[in-house]
């Protein structure tokens, strides 16, 4: 592809209105797994109550559930799309505001109530912000869309994660929360410029509809076979890197690292590979599509994994004798590496989906296939710290590195390397 037409790819509107959609789904979430719990625990709460707060982000698991609703029904006003995202952007502003006017140490439940309210709205917010980036970018463009989505995503945990942090030294929590909440109106603002994209199908008459007909197109259009495969693709691609990250920072403590140097070397060498990443995994997912990036891009996060076994077999055997001094340059290589994979792998994995999902039920389907994907981290989080407990790290990262394997053997049937396709 010519070097104009990547030009023409980056420098246009969609692209402005990816980065807007990342940001919005991005903030509520950094909301409840950065903020709020440096809130609570700042105020007093316990480590285990803080935990429990974790499962509040159900709602992101299950949002196919209710995704038909938003497919069968429309506000008056703003369109099919835009009335969903305006209604749920405000009901976060409003959520995410009075947090701070309750006390952890008495209001407890009636913070988990709206922690789990922000959760629901967020999650729905994603429905139609899928579908609507779905509906507004054309295949040849999916893939650096959604990479300027991702990364937008990643840097909007800055405003939680950094900023309110900063602020909540100054000011009393209450202020914080409001502020932090005003970011949302960048998400308002983007919700009224932009139009409402063309849906080439009806909404559906029923309920009914809604619901069953995502699926019986879904396999109509690919076959059982074909379908079934795709699935498990979509489970497979991403579950080794999962399982590999899943315990990264009591692997570090594990490695001889101080939670100092875990933060300072993690969230520089964590974050900006995994934007670089993302992006140029984007501009080259224009150059060459999808299937051959998603092979690319999947031999980088299999063999990043090997830079945890390389970090255990130099850091493993010293860790706890005399004078040993970890070194805090191969931490951050192999940090930047594996979130490099991240970005990459990221990238061209939601837009394969968005490719998968089809126009004439973009939220249904986008909604389930993205909580599909979500299983691996589930099963990494319950599974692995009995895996580490009985095999070693080095051992279980090999785990990790052979479970990526059957993800890259799908691709020959999902993604082959010479199909034709649009890139």
């Amino acid at each position: 592809m010519a070097h104009e037409t990547i030009r023409e790819a980056v420098f246009n509107r969609r692209m402005l209105i990816c980065i807007g959609t990342g940001f919005s789904s991005g903030m509520p979430l950094f909301v409840l797994i950065q903020l709020v719990p440096a809130w609570l625990r700042t105020e007093g709460v316990d480590l285990a109550t803080i935990g429990i707060f974790a499962l509040l982000g159900l709602p992101y698991t299950w949002k196919f559930i209710w995704s038909p609703l938003m497919e069968r029904y429309a506000f008056p006003m703003l369109g099919r799309r835009r009335g969903w995202m305006l209604v749920m952007q405000l009901l976060l502003i409003a959520s995410i505001g009075v947090l701070g006017m309750f006390s952890p140490q008495f209001d407890i439940w009636s913070i988990a109530a709206i922690c789990f309210a922000v959760a629901f709205f967020s999650a729905s917010q994603d429905i139609v912000l899928d579908a609507f980036r779905r509906e507004i970018l054309p295949d040849q463009e999916l893939g650096l869309g959604n990479s300027f989505h991702a990364n937008a995503y990643r840097i909007s945990g800055l405003i939680p994660g950094s900023l309110s942090l900063i602020l909540s030294d100054h000011l009393a929590w209450d202020q914080v929360f409001m502020i932090t909440a005003a970011f949302m109106l960048i998400a308002v603002f983007m919700t009224l410029m932009v139009a409402e994209p063309d849906h080439p199908a009806a909404r559906p008459k029923s309920l009914r509809e809604a619901i069953v007909l995502p699926f019986v197109e879904f396999f109509n259009r690919n076959g059982v076979r074909q379908a079934v495969l795709v699935l498990a693709f979509m489970f497979l691609y991403k579950l080794g890197d999962s399982m590999a990250t899943a315990l990264a920072t009591p692997y570090y403590l594990d490695m001889g690292y101080s939670n100092t140097d875990i933060g300072i070397v993690a969230k520089n060498a964590g974050l900006w590979p995994a934007v670089i990443g993302g992006f140029f995994g984007g501009l080259l997912i224009v150059k060459i599509g999808i299937n051959k990036c998603l092979w690319i891009f999947g031999v980088v996060q299999l063999v990043s994994i090997f830079g945890f076994i390389i970090l255990s077999e130099v850091n493993g055997e010293l860790v706890g004798t005399p004078d040993f001094n970890p070194s805090l340059w191969l931490l951050a290589i192999v940090i930047a590496f594996e979130y490099l994979g991240v970005g990459l792998g990221t990238a061209v994995f939601i837009a394969f989906i968005a490719r998968t999902t089809s126009k004439l039920h973009t939220a249904t389907q986008f909604a389930l296939f993205t909580a599909l994907t979500s299983l691996p981290r589930t099963f990494a989080n319950a599974s692995t710290g009995y895996l580490v407990e009985g095999m070693g790290w080095t051992n279980f990262f090999l785990l990790c590195a052979a479970l990526a394997v059957p993800g890259m053997i799908l691709l020959f049937w999902v993604a082959p390397w010479g199909a034709d396709e649009v890139a």
